[in-house]
């Protein structure tokens, strides 16, 4: 059966073109979720108003089953222009702006929720020019090998199982011995199995074989082959595995203990098996013009987030000044905490490009946000006496900013006439071009 593939765009909120009208049943209402850690989040919604069937998309990029038939594709695209101006669609490299914040991430914890992948699905075909996740997946696993490699591959004891000649070493397998060795009249050899300390063990071969599958793929995606930071990495990462073999049956890796010295191998790990299993365990898959994906989701808002945590970083690189993720309740976590001798501000990034266009923010915005500021917990980070009033800002994705400027985010031009210390600043995004 062929399958319709509809293909939209972020932010979307418009009837559906006429030629995919037909396509759906009148009563029955469409839709797919992206459920988080925190709840969950729509991704599109298809309901019909007023005779015509309409689409609603929200930040979520991928691409999903609509029902039997039908499936859809959601592009990383944004209007660039006004809203009273003819649209502009322009694409957001959404690699780029997840590779700006990797080196600013240190743990696989800050990158929770941003994918969801539903292997429990059917496959759908797509070109492999539509494939959004495979290269997420790639830069995030080679960003991850980057890291191991500088500390060095982790060494452990492995399984060996050798035909030893003149000598025997930890236990002699007699069936191989007597079948490979007395019966061929090989009477100095001998089956032996035993173990060896080094790099070449179980976690390391499966990192090497992921890492011979992405070497095929690179060249096939013009998205990450053209970007030297791949090929940078690429070099950097190959030679410390040369002595590593790529030989490893999957199931031997049921199960991977945490080890706090060597804290990357678990999220490493983790990817390898997604990417293996992105590829069906077949090399040959890697070359194919049309590939079969399983449904998924790639959450923009949370890259957003990476990608304003580099930008700030790169901004204030001393030790200290931009807290991220910083834990402010059980269930709630404030975006970015900046702290320098001179400011002191709560900072949210929300992917909300309507805010360009807009006096002032979001009433349920401006709630969490101060609601936030006013906790003891931040004050006490931030060393701020309770009788003064922390600043909040917020920033925003504006592809019409030429230059991002995160220098002096309290400046007069940023702030929000409505309310008391609070400031709105936009900031550009990586177009492809």
């Amino acid at each position: 059966m062929v399958t319709n593939l509809l293909t939209y765009w972020e932010h979307y909120n418009n009837a559906l073109d006429d030629k995919h009208q037909d396509l759906f049943d009148k009563k029955k209402p469409y839709g797919s979720n992206f459920k988080k850690q925190r709840g969950e989040v729509s991704c599109f919604s298809i309901i019909k108003k007023e005779g015509v069937f309409h689409l609603n998309t929200s930040y979520c990029i991928g691409i999903d089953w609509i029902d039997e038939i039908n499936a859809i594709y959601i592009e990383p695209k944004l209007n660039a222009n006004n809203k009273n101006e003819p649209e502009e669609i322009v694409e957001i490299n959404y690699l780029q702006m997840l590779f700006s914040a990797l080196p600013y991430i240190d743990s696989q914890k800050e990158l929770d929720d941003l994918f969801k992948i539903k292997w429990d699905k059917p496959l759908i075909e797509i070109h492999q020019t539509k494939d959004l996740l495979t290269p997420l997946l790639v830069i995030q696993y080679l960003n991850f090998l980057k890291t191991i490699v500088r500390k060095g591959l982790k060494k452990s004891y492995y399984k060996v199982e050798q035909n030893l000649n003149s000598k025997v070493k930890g236990k002699v397998l007699v069936g191989q011995t007597i079948k490979q060795n007395s019966l061929k009249n090989k009477q100095l050899y001998t089956y032996c199995s035993y173990e060896e300390f080094g790099i070449n063990n179980l976690e390391n071969r499966l990192l090497k074989k992921a890492l011979i599958f992405i070497k095929r793929y690179l060249p096939t995606f013009k998205n990450i082959s053209s970007q030297s930071f791949t090929a940078d990495l690429f070099n950097f990462i190959t030679p410390a595995f040369e002595n590593v073999s790529e030989e490893i049956n999957l199931n031997d890796i049921k199960y991977n203990k945490p080890n706090t010295f060597y804290k990357e191998y678990t999220e490493a790990t983790r990817l390898a098996k997604l990417i293996l299993k992105r590829f069906g365990y077949n090399i040959a898959n890697v070359e194919k013009e049309n590939i079969s994906t399983p449904p998924f989701w790639i959450d923009m808002s949370k890259l957003f987030e990476y990608y304003i945590l580099g930008l700030l970083k790169k901004q204030y690189p001393k030790k200290g000044e931009v807290l991220f993720q910083f834990k402010c309740h059980k269930a709630h976590e404030i975006d970015y905490l900046l702290n320098t001798v001179d400011l002191k501000l709560v900072i949210d990034a929300k992917y909300k490009p309507q805010y360009k266009t807009i006096n002032g923010i979001d009433k349920e915005d401006f709630r969490q946000i101060s609601g936030y500021a006013r906790l003891k917990k931040v004050y006490d980070k931030l060393k701020v006496n309770y009788d003064q009033n922390i600043n909040c800002l917020i920033i925003y994705p504006d592809l019409e900013i030429q230059n991002n400027d995160l220098s002096n985010p309290t400046a007069e031009k940023y702030k929000i006439d409505k309310y008391v210390g609070f400031y709105k600043l936009g900031v550009n995004l990586p177009i492809v071009k």
